[in-house]
């Protein structure tokens, strides 16, 4: 028998919601303005479903595809390069629109600043995009892996000639890691999109970072006559990426804001278990962590982001890896003349939960309770591509992860 979807309707406390203009409309418009100054940027695209809206019974249906960022088949390098900038611009007294890309790969950057070592713990993603970006812009990267790690998103690592290792410890641990090194490194910083106590500036700018993704699928839902999506369903493996975007959809329509539902792999199901707690206090977990969406395979919540989602989540969701592995399928082989969705394991879970919740009266409660119907307009992130080939493989063409 499969697992069930676990869910967990918000009634947490509000706090004074202090962390929600780090994704200010002003600090994303910045965001943006620095990624538009790369040579490799393009607005990815916003996949228009029309066939599966109508197949599972809601008014539309939007999938941001974030394989084609900046050819690196996923969106992280959007919060590390801008991290990295903030930090650059900072260490030099200037202010993050001077740090454009002509600039930061410059000679006179060399000559102002000269050359930081920028580490990272990543499940792959977010290693790639920062070992890119150091590599683009001259810096020097240290990335560390969690056991268990795909050979192919490690190669993609080395390829951008950082430093990486797989270590024999989880993703939590290899943040300690790179953390430690960090410090004692000279001119040394750790790129880490958590957040914990004494350690928020590059985490909120990460985020920041992020929310470029997030202002595009806003302009490109107007552009198909869509003012506002009623629903935005998002991932998390620490928050940071569920933060960012709702932290920004938030402040886009303060008066009157999707609804708005935080997806988990089960395995490390955090924010789940602190909105399943209820008091307002976030919640870890710990062990191997074991799951297909290697990407949200974290266990301890970025605290920035919680303070954003407790007050602005309508539902927290854990999922097991058979609701990934049904939206890789449905996305890739879609509905006849729907375009078709290239979707990793940590970038389908939206689709999977979407169609769950449609086609299963098991799960109607969740549906009624976040008020998803046939005049819905719902919008999901797919954060990622095809970026463990083997995996990918099995799940679509073998049947791994079956939903019976």
């Amino acid at each position: 028998m499969k697992d069930r979807i676990k869910w967990a309707v918000n009634h947490m406390p509000k706090s004074d919601d202090g962390q929600l203009p780090v994704m200010s409309l002003t600090n994303v418009a910045k965001a943006r303005f620095f990624h538009s100054s790369f040579p490799q940027y393009s607005i990815t695209p916003l996949a228009r479903l029309d066939g599966m809206a109508a197949y599972l019974g809601l008014a539309g249906l939007f999938v941001k595809d974030e394989s084609f960022r900046f050819g690196l088949n996923a969106f992280k390098v959007l919060g590390g390069s801008f991290a990295m900038a903030r930090y650059i611009a900072k260490e030099m007294g200037r202010d993050v629109s001077e740090m454009t890309y002509d600039y930061l790969t410059s000679e006179a950057l060399r000559r102002d600043f000269g050359q930081a070592t920028f580490f990272t713990a990543t499940d792959g993603n977010h290693g790639r995009g920062v070992a890119w970006a150091a590599h683009k812009l001259g810096q020097k990267a240290v990335v560390h892996m969690p056991k268990g790690s795909s050979q192919a998103r490690y190669d993609n690592i080395a390829k951008e000639g950082a430093a990486v290792t797989i270590e024999d410890v989880n993703y939590d641990d290899c943040v300690r890691m790179a953390a430690a090194e960090a410090e004692a490194t000279p001119h040394g910083v750790i790129v880490q999109d958590t957040a914990w106590d004494g350690y928020e500036e590059i985490p909120a700018w990460i985020m920041q970072g992020y929310g470029t993704m997030a202002s595009e699928s806003a302009d490109q839902l107007r552009q198909m006559g869509i003012n506002r999506p009623t629903h935005v369903f998002v991932q998390a493996g620490v928050g940071s990426l569920a933060g960012a975007v709702i932290g920004y959809y938030a402040n886009l329509f303060p008066n009157d804001p999707p609804k708005f539902i935080v997806m988990e792999a089960q395995a490390a199901d955090c924010l789940y278990r602190g909105a399943l707690a209820g008091d307002g206090a976030p919640r870890m977990v710990d062990g191997d962590l074991t799951t297909i969406m290697a990407g949200l395979a974290c266990g301890e919540p970025n605290t920035i982001s919680w303070d954003i989602l407790r007050n602005h989540v309508s539902a927290f969701v854990s999922c097991p890896d058979w609701v990934s592995a049904r939206g890789m399928r449905m996305l890739g082989v879609p509905v006849k003349g729907d375009p078709v969705v290239i979707s990793g394991e940590s970038g389908a879970v939206g689709m999977g939960l979407i169609a769950a919740l449609m086609e299963n009266d098991e799960y109607q409660d969740l549906r009624q309770a976040i008020g998803l119907d046939r005049f819905s307009q719902v919008l999901l992130f797919s954060t990622e591509g095809n970026t463990d080939p083997m995996k990918f493989r099995k799940v679509l063409w073998d049947g791994e992860y079956p939903t019976v």
